[in-house]
């Protein structure tokens, strides 16, 4: 059984997630039930671009900050100094290329996210991690709504770059409490590399394959895969959840193996539920995108691996062992990418599925054996 401290410390972050997850779910499928299949693809294209961006020019990822002050090591500041440089010269690029000055806000704006939940998590500061998660959530969802009335889609990713800016605050005040000291990151290069590794595949692999299915599916395929993804995204919250918390633990020793276990059922339970009542909810809500059903019958099955990557990944970040992470994420990105290329041309969204399940299977397949002793541990 859960002790009361891990059940309060879970209810933070638990609380936070469920309801802020939920709340923006309903704002993109509020949005898709107005628009249509096309406009939602297109949407998330330029969303992918900033996505991308932010992988690349965030050298002090999440789970490295997450990990360093858990460990009470000062070298967020350090971190944030040369994000934030990376992200000014990426700025410039993404204009120069796209003409497009809302994805440059939305672009700091996943910087400065990234960079304050990081802290928070690693110093266990779970309620602050609540409070800051739900405003930004709940921003979402009413300056998301009041851009599309006034101003259509195009104002969209404005609105969500403006959700991000209270984060600001914690990255100021880092920035006051600790000093730039580029000799920490003395004998640190490896992790932190293999960690901005870990990120930008991320990204990739999430990201990446708008810049494929565009060219071959179009904008209207595009849209009906990320509305399915969407209704993933909700059945991976208790993940998400759990991986959380569980990084600081496991940076310090403590594994926490049967809230691991736990979280695996919970997976199960949610990829069987999410195929069974996909069939009765899409087409009363989406009546537009009635290829989805089918795609989050087979993608459900995705949270099982998606689940047994992040409990292994817990582990190996909080022994600083992040290298067959970065190997796991190279696999699943060239499956997913192959699998575009050769079941999406030939069976369309249903070969995307395919794939993206492929790719996730394969991801845990990559950890499994490093891990697997955890699961079997009491």
């Amino acid at each position: 059984m859960l002790g009361f401290k891990q059940l309060k410390e879970l209810s933070f972050i638990g609380s936070a997630d469920i309801i802020g997850t939920s709340a923006t779910a309903i704002f993109w499928f509020i949005l898709a039930s107005q628009i249509s299949p096309e406009e939602y693809g297109e949407l998330f294209y330029f969303i992918g671009i900033a996505a991308i961006a932010a992988s690349f020019v965030l050298v002090g990822a999440q789970n490295t900050i997450t990990v360093y002050s858990s460990k009470n090591l000062k070298i967020e500041s350090t971190l944030y100094f040369i994000s934030l440089i990376l992200g000014i010269i990426a700025s410039f690029v993404i204009i120069i290329i796209f003409y497009k000055i809302d994805i440059v806000f939305l672009l700091f704006g996943y910087i400065i996210n990234t960079l304050a939940i990081g802290q928070l998590l690693g110093r266990k500061l779970f309620s602050q991690y609540s409070k800051y998660t739900l405003i930004q959530k709940f921003l979402t969802v009413g300056l998301g709504l009041l851009a599309f009335v006034f101003f259509g889609t195009e104002g969209i990713i404005a609105a969500l770059s403006i959700t991000y800016i209270f984060f600001i605050i914690i990255i100021f005040k880092q920035f006051k409490e600790t000093k730039i000291d580029f000799s920490l990151l003395k004998n640190r290069t490896k992790f932190i590399l293999y960690n901005y590794l870990v990120e930008v595949l991320t990204k990739l692999n999430s990201h990446l394959n708008k810049f494929l299915i565009v060219p071959i599916l179009g904008f209207a395929i595009l849209g009906n895969f990320h509305l399915a993804l969407q209704v993933v995204n909700i059945g991976l919250i208790f993940t998400m959840i759990v991986f959380k918390y569980t990084i600081p633990y496991d940076s310090r020793g403590q594994e926490n193996k049967k809230l691991k276990k736990f979280t695996l059922i919970v997976a199960i339970i949610f990829a069987i539920v999410g195929s069974l009542i996909s069939p009765y909810i899409v087409p009363t809500i989406f009546p537009e995108y009635t290829e989805v059903i089918d795609v989050i019958q087979i993608i459900s099955f995705s949270l099982i691996p998606m689940t047994i990557t992040r409990i292994f990944s817990s582990t190996l970040l909080g022994q600083e062992n992040n290298k067959r992470i970065v190997y796991s994420k190279i696999v699943s990105i060239t499956t997913f990418i192959v699998g575009i290329l050769l079941l999406a041309s030939e069976y369309g969204i249903y070969g995307l599925a395919i794939s993206y399940m492929l790719s996730t299977i394969f991801e845990a397949v990559c950890l499994i054996p490093y891990s697997k002793k955890l699961l079997l541990k009491e």
